[in-house]
């Protein structure tokens, strides 16, 4: 369990001392060197005595039963509930941040509520939530209030979703890793320009960590990808990221294609076209993947789930809603026999949608 040195500010590892004096942050690819009393760009880790502690432990901006398809995933659990919560703070700055209340907060009076890990876990437990999600903001930012979690969840059977970016470094990487069930990481374009220009980070971090979950561990992962018009919706871009996730990752992981709004500092970008959406949903199934999905619009179509093989519906989905489950026991293809990657159940879960707050 972490160490709490007072009020919500923990010690943390991935950290060293540089020849200056200044403490260097190991968490993620940023590297931020800080001296006494700075914060990282992620705000909630902080120089404090010449050590990196985080600020924001046992801290959050809320909790909320969600379905686990808001997430989104489609493959794991379908239909099930999902205790959500998150902390302040990002270790990217995406211009077009759609939670940047809560990732760019630089106010710790944003986090109202308090839980501690075992209390998350038992919560979860208590309202029959299969999974708890580390969202709303990175987890990477809030490494060890999310680790202590998963692990007092996995006592307790629950099981544990990152929602992430992936902009990590390879041992903290590992370390998280090890205690998630399964992963929805936004690949947030496929292009290094963008990244950099856009997001402040860069791509091949991104892809590292991509790689390191599909071939180092067994847990479930699926893939977001806002596409913002004229910044990373080119037909060109779509299929090498499409070709790449084939290759690299094989066919059967999801690929989450959703719609921009305007917001944050991409106030002068109109909303995503719901044709774009279906051409990279288009491009992706040409290419080989299996699972291929739209966000943020309509369409019981593309928001569905068909077996590879034969084409049956398999796990009908209106919004956040189970209309249609074509499964057997083991997950296969009534149909044809087919097995439809994931993780599922016999039957699917009846939390049908709702929304929840919940208090602590």
């Amino acid at each position: 369990m972490t160490n709490v040195i007072g009020n919500s500010n923990v010690k943390t590892r991935y950290w060293h001392t540089l020849e200056d004096g200044r403490a260097q942050c190991d968490l993620c690819p940023r590297f931020c060197k800080l001296h006494e009393e700075q914060r990282g760009l992620c705000f909630v880790r902080q120089n404090l005595g010449g050590q990196i502690v985080m600020t924001s432990y046992g801290r959050s901006s809320g909790f909320a039963i969600d379905p686990i398809e808001k997430k989104p995933l489609n493959h794991f659990l379908p239909g099930t509930s999902v205790l959500s919560f998150g902390t302040a703070g990002c270790n990217l700055a995406c211009k077009f941040c759609q939670n940047w209340d809560i990732s760019k907060s630089r106010e710790m009076d944003s986090l109202m509520s308090s839980a501690s890990p075992q209390a998350i876990a038992q919560a979860a437990k208590d309202q029959g939530c299969r999974s708890v999600a580390y969202t709303y903001n990175d987890p990477v930012v809030f490494h060890e209030y999310a680790l202590d979690t998963a692990q007092a969840c996995r006592e307790l059977g629950v099981k544990s979703v990152a929602v992430t970016a992936g902009y990590v470094c390879p041992a903290p990487r590992a370390e998280f890793y090890q205690w998630m069930d399964a992963a929805n990481v936004d690949l947030k374009a496929f292009s290094e320009d963008f990244y950099y220009k856009i997001t402040g980070g860069h791509l091949q971090p991104v892809l590292e960590t991509l790689e390191y979950i599909r071939r180092e561990t067994k847990v479930w992962l699926e893939l977001t990808t806002l596409l913002i018009p004229g910044e990373n919706d080119s037909e060109a871009e779509l299929q090498a990221l499409t070709q790449w996730v084939v290759e690299k990752l094989g066919p059967d992981v999801p690929l989450h294609f959703t719609a921009f709004h305007p917001d944050w500092k991409m106030l002068d970008k109109p909303q995503t076209p719901p044709a774009t959406l279906l051409l990279a949903r288009r491009i992706a199934l040409d290419n080989g993947v299996r699972y291929a999905y739209v966000g943020n619009v309509h369409n019981k179509n593309a928001d569905s789930t068909y077996c590879h093989q034969c084409g049956q519906l398999l796990i009908g989905r209106d919004w956040y809603l189970l209309s249609d489950w074509n499964l057997d026991a083991q997950g296969r293809c009534n149909a044809c026999g087919a097995e439809c990657a994931g993780l599922f159940d016999p039957q699917p879960g009846a939390w049908q949608g709702k929304r929840q707050a919940l208090q602590f």
